[in-house]
């Protein structure tokens, strides 16, 4: 793959996830799939009271994965549907 198009298909790509509709949806799913996610993984340490930084840490990448999830799937399918 020549390196200028890797270059024009990363500014497509990018602007495309950064756009509003893009993160607000993203941000949405990640809200509530990773609220869901904290309480199976962490739910128990959580009302015990006993979250240590480390594991509110690992709760913070927890909701970082539904928005990388929806972020790539809705630039995909907006990719997809102007194809």
């Amino acid at each position: 793959m020549p390196q200028q198009y890797l270059i024009s298909y990363m500014k497509i790509w990018l602007s495309i996830a950064f756009s509003p509709p893009v993160v607000r949806r993203a941000l949405k799913y990640a809200v509530i799939v990773g609220a869901v996610l904290i309480a199976i993984n962490h739910g128990d340490v959580i009302a015990r009271g006993d979250m240590t930084t480390l594991r509110w840490a690992k709760a913070a990448l927890t909701v970082l994965v539904p928005y990388c999830v929806s972020t790539l799937s809705s630039v995909e399918a907006m990719r997809a549907a102007s194809a």
